[in-house]
């Protein structure tokens, strides 16, 4: 992988031993983690690791346990998921999150009428809707929608979707996007396409993501961090975990590469 030009400024965003219990289960288990801004970070990890569980830590669609969230300087431990994105740090959903019937134009509006402040009352007035008409069709162009701006999200392959859902993303204006499976289920030409389009969006932002496919991790993650039975095993680049035989036991097995 060639190296990125990584800003050296410091960490982003950076939890101190956060841990979780649901009952007598710890899914998450005193995890401290450093994401260095203008990086993309990757979290890998056999499935129960307990990385899904930490996305909802960071998102706070769960409180921990115990332990602190930090994201740009802010500690985001207590606060609400809403208070989260105001801050700029946005996640892009494993299952597609769009709305089906709407077309892929008007979904990245919706987008951006949520960053302005805008109501989901939006189809009472058109002239509300003009000023980010602009906006919307550049954001389209981003992600290489131009020519399925009129389709209704539910009729997009599943590879546009899931760039229509980064679309939408990036309509609030994001410093930091968590971004969960992003290649789940995709076609090898898909897949190259979202790697693409991860590497294009990532400039001058930051970038955390959760990807089973090692190729897809290879290519695209600065640092990553493996997590296993919900506590970190190893971090590195990729040639330093592919290489930890503690790593190779718990996770990569016969994918080692």
């Amino acid at each position: 992988m060639v190296q990125r030009g990584v800003d050296s400024s410091g960490a982003i965003l950076e939890t101190q031993t956060v841990t979780k219990e649901f009952g007598g289960l710890t899914a998450v288990d005193a995890v401290s983690l450093r994401v260095q801004r203008g990086s993309i970070h990757g979290l890998i990890g056999p499935n129960g690791a307990g990385k899904t569980t930490f996305f909802n830590l960071l998102t706070k669609f769960h409180k921990p346990t115990s332990g602190t969230i930090t994201y740009d300087g802010c500690d985001i431990t207590n606060l609400e998921s809403e208070d989260i994105a105001q801050l700029g740090l946005v996640r892009s959903f494993q299952i597609s999150a769009v709305f089906p019937k709407f077309t892929a134009f008007e979904n990245v509006r919706i987008g951006l009428l949520r960053r302005h402040g805008g109501t989901f009352n939006f189809w009472r007035s058109e002239q509300t809707l003009r000023p980010l008409e602009k906006e919307a069709h550049s954001l389209l162009a981003a992600v290489g929608l131009n020519d399925f701006k009129d389709v209704p999200a539910a009729e997009l392959p599943y590879g546009r979707k899931r760039a229509l859902e980064i679309a939408t993303t990036l309509a609030l204006s994001p410093n930091m996007i968590l971004l969960d499976e992003p290649t789940s289920g995709m076609t090898a030409e898909d897949v190259e396409n979202i790697i693409s389009l991860i590497r294009e969006v990532s400039r001058g932002r930051t970038i955390l993501m959760v990807e089973h496919n090692l190729s897809v991790v290879s290519q695209l993650c600065d640092q990553i961090t493996v997590l296993v039975r919900g506590r970190v095993l190893a971090e590195g680049n990729y040639a330093a975990i592919s290489n930890d035989p503690a790593v190779i036991e718990a996770y990569l097995g016969d994918e080692h590469v």
